[in-house]
């Protein structure tokens, strides 16, 4: 069992998101449950974003460390599924507050677009400074200096600390896409810091 203390996610998801009071609980055999109560009121200053995340991130490896000793890589996808599942909850919240006042969007390439300017504007500080798709479902979203990668040194000596600190905003990506009706699988690759490649593939029904 992977239990994070609900105290730690109080505090956090309160700041990341605005929302003043959340009760989450987590665990490896079940997709983490995320209650928000409240209004997402306002948007977190973006260096306690950066250090809750990190913070986050740091206690749910280090909690599965101490309770197995040693991780192999079955425990690690655990801790990833469930930063990526906290991420979805978050960015179910965010999209609801930011779409409030938007009009319908036409088609899935006008939710796409609203995701990489407005949207990743809003909660990473600047626009994706490219998009590509095949037209069949792909997305490629390119950010060329992804704020939650700025805190490494440039070059590739930390590649292989990405994934842990890219699982989160899948998540973020994947919840908002949620909540706008496209269901979709969100994963992200670096090839140099803080360089990151988030590729969404919509799941057609």
């Amino acid at each position: 069992m992977l239990t994070i203390h609900p105290s730690i996610f109080n505090f956090a998801y309160s700041h990341i998101t605005g929302c003043p009071r959340v009760n989450i609980e987590c665990n490896r055999t079940s997709r983490s449950r995320l209650v928000e109560y409240g209004r997402f009121d306002r948007m977190a200053d973006e260096s306690l974003f950066e250090f809750l995340h990190m913070e986050i991130v740091s206690h749910i490896f280090n909690e599965q460390q101490s309770s197995k000793g040693e991780m192999d890589n079955k425990d690690r996808a655990a801790c990833i599924s469930l930063l990526e599942a906290m991420g979805f909850r978050v960015g179910q919240g965010l999209i609801e507050r930011l779409t409030r006042d938007t009009p319908s969007f036409k088609d899935e390439l006008d939710i796409m677009k609203f995701i990489c300017k407005d949207f990743w504007t809003k909660v990473f500080r600047r626009q994706v400074d490219n998009l590509r798709t095949n037209h069949q479902g792909t997305y490629v979203l390119q950010d060329n200096k992804f704020s939650l990668l700025t805190q490494f040194s440039g070059g590739k000596q930390y590649l292989d600390q990405a994934p842990k600190y890219l699982a989160f905003s899948c998540g973020v990506v994947r919840g908002a896409l949620s909540n706008l009706g496209l269901e979709s699988v969100v994963t992200a690759e670096v090839s140099i810091m803080p360089s990151c490649k988030f590729q969404v593939v919509i799941q057609k029904l």
